[in-house]
C-alpha cells in the first residue's frame, strides 16, 4: 500500500507505464482498498494523526508539508499506522496476557523474544502442550475481530530447528 508506479517499476524491473497499469488494475479489482486508503489519509490530514484499532495515536505533521515528497511520506505513515501499528498493539497485548498467565499458573516457561509477529519461548518439555494451548488461545483471542487471527507453532531444541 502506498507504493507508486516508480517504486513498483524499480522493484519489479518493469516500465513505469506497466507499473502504473498494474496499480490501476489492482485498485479497480479491490476498490475497497482504495476507499480505505483515501479515508485513512483524509482522516489523518484532518486530525493531524492516524490511529490504531486500539486507539494509539501517531502524529503525522508530514501531511501538512509543502513538500510533495514529505506529504507522500505522511500518507504512507497514515495508512501504515492502522495496519502495522494495530498488529504491534495486538502482539504486545497478547504478550502481557501470556506472561501474566504463565506466572499465575506457575509455569517454568519463559517468553524470550518477539520478532515481528512471532514470539519465542523456552518451555520445559513437560509443559509444551499446556503452554502451546495457552499461547494459541491468548494470541487468537487477543481482540474481537471480524477476521480470525490464526497462530502456527514450531518447536525444537533451538529456534533454527523449530518445526511445526
Amino acid at each position: 500500500y502506498g507504493m507508486g508506479p516508480f517504486g513498483l517499476a524499480r522493484r519489479l524491473r518493469i516500465s513505469n507505464k506497466t507499473a502504473r497499469v498494474i496499480i490501476e488494475k489492482y485498485f479497480e479489482r479491490y476498490r475497497g482498498v482504495k476507499v480505505f486508503i483515501d479515508s485513512v489519509v483524509e482522516r489523518a490530514r484532518s486530525a493531524g494523526y492516524s490511529e490504531t484499532l486500539l486507539g494509539r495515536r501517531r502524529a503525522i505533521p508530514e501531511l501538512r508539508s509543502r513538500n510533495h515528497t514529505v506529504r507522500q511520506l505522511g500518507e504512507r505513515l497514515a495508512v501504515n499506522t492502522p495496519i502495522q501499528g494495530t498488529a504491534a498493539d495486538l502482539i504486545k497485548k497478547a504478550m502481557v496476557e501470556i506472561d501474566t498467565e504463565l506466572s499465575r499458573r506457575g509455569f517454568g516457561a519463559a517468553m524470550l523474544l518477539q520478532v515481528h509477529d512471532e514470539l519465542v519461548f523456552e518451555v520445559p518439555e513437560a509443559e509444551l502442550d499446556a503452554v502451546r494451548t495457552l499461547v494459541k488461545e491468548r494470541m487468537e483471542k487477543v481482540w474481537p475481530l471480524t477476521v480470525p487471527l490464526t497462530v502456527d507453532f514450531g518447536w525444537g531444541p533451538d529456534w533454527a530447528e523449530a518445526h511445526p
